[in-house]
């Protein structure tokens, strides 16, 4: 029955009949299964409490986000790359690459999908030049800048919930990986869509001037990445941090600007919270109809397979199963199983970047994809699933396959 009930309330949550939010199936879905007693009272609040950390991690980058974009800092960005890019589309094409890197390693990979994107897209335009080619750069770098630091995607801290490795280790282990992840996205993705990149466009955009607020939320974003990376290196837990760096901020440009606050939990999409809460619920019903033990039992296999094989067959596994239910609910089954699962760190490591990565296949597959297409839409722009799949297709899997392979070299040094 939880397999069913988990099933349907996903798929809902990727395909929105009646354009009803995510979140109401997510949270319908977590109601019914203890209406039904598939899952009693305490389990789901036990499995909801165990996202605190996401919850003030999420809170505190949609404000520095939100701040972002109200002061304007992320229009000015998409106006610099702009100016800087001479009338050239290519060069336009690497600035905003490296803005979306940027923007997803001290920022996380949902701020990129959801305040940079519609930046990129009105600076585009007034450019005159396709808007493609850089729509997709700020959905795929999202993903693939994602696992540099902690910070970078929510996922990271669903899958090790409060055994986050250390900031040192955590570079050791995919420093390497996520630069190769980086520049063979840039690549494939520059050569994929070339044929955008003939003529000129105008080099005359109106380049918005940073205000004092703009300025300080520019500061404020810069400290609370230092802040971060600081917790990160102590093994402490980033929600908190996040959150309280955020309010700080907040409250510092409220002292110039006091309609800031108001007009901040405005609009913030508190929705992203419930449907954390609800895909928490849901998989703790999965995981106790059996998910949890499959997922070991592969974990051991992988681990008791040939390094190559194991790594390899790990991170497509993981990147297969998010583009099909999406990478937050595989990586908080992925994340239970490997603390339970006596699995080597080479295919820890493994699964951590197939659930983010993985998810450039489809835009089913994360969160900040579907963000990221929601961002488009309300600004009268689409990509379609299959339109998506053809770029992700030519992208993700040469993508994956060397940074799981430079995990590999890493470990056999």
């Amino acid at each position: 029955m939880s397999w069913v009930i988990a099933a349907i309330a996903l798929l809902l949550i990727l395909i929105r009949p009646w354009r009803i939010a995510e979140a109401v199936w997510a949270c319908s879905g977590a109601v019914l299964l203890v209406v039904l007693r598939v899952l009693s009272p305490a389990d789901a609040l036990a499995a909801v409490g165990r996202g605190t950390d996401v919850y003030l991690f999420l809170t505190g980058m949609m404000v520095l986000a939100e701040l972002g974009r109200r002061e304007g800092f992320f229009d000015w960005i998409a106006a610099e790359a702009i100016h800087l890019a001479r009338g050239s589309r290519t060069r336009l094409f690497a600035i905003v690459y490296v803005a979306g890197t940027l923007v997803t390693i001290f920022l996380s990979n949902d701020a990129t999908a959801v305040v940079l994107t519609p930046a990129v897209l009105a600076a585009v335009k007034k450019a005159r030049a396709t808007p493609l080619p850089y729509m997709l750069i700020c959905a795929l770098i999202a993903n693939a800048a994602s696992f540099v630091l902690p910070i970078s995607n929510p996922a990271n801290l669903v899958v090790y919930g409060s055994k986050m490795p250390p900031l040192l280790v955590w570079l050791r282990s995919f420093g390497l990986p996520s630069l190769l992840a980086i520049a063979v996205t840039f690549l494939v993705l520059w050569f994929a869509t070339r044929k955008y990149m003939n003529g000129a466009m105008e080099t005359e955009v109106e380049r918005p001037h940073l205000s004092r607020t703009g300025k300080y939320t520019a500061w404020g974003i810069g400290a609370t990445a230092v802040v971060l990376i600081l917790a990160s290196g102590f093994d402490l837990n980033l929600g908190l941090p996040t959150f309280v760096a955020a309010i700080v901020v907040a409250a510092t440009i409220a002292f110039e600007d006091p309609a800031a606050p108001l007009a901040i939990f405005k609009h913030i999409s508190w929705s992203v919270l419930p449907l954390v809460a609800g895909l928490f619920v849901l998989v703790e019903a999965v995981d106790q109809a059996g998910a949890l033990e499959l997922s070991r039992t592969f974990l051991q296999r992988a681990g008791s397979a040939r390094p190559l094989a194991g790594a390899l067959s790990s991170a497509f596994g993981v990147a297969g199963l998010s583009n099909l239910v999406n990478n937050l609910p595989v990586g908080l089954i992925a994340g239970n199983a490997l603390r339970g699962a006596a699995a080597p760190e080479l295919i820890r490591n493994a699964v951590l970047i197939g659930v983010d990565l993985g998810p450039n296949l489809a835009v089913s597959g994360s969160l900040a994809t579907i963000l990221w297409l929601t961002a488009l839409r309300r600004e009268g722009e689409d990509v379609g699933f299959f339109q998506f799949l053809r770029f992700g297709l030519l992208v993700m899997p040469p993508a994956l396959a060397i940074s799981v392979l430079s995990l590999l070299l890493f470990s056999q040094r």
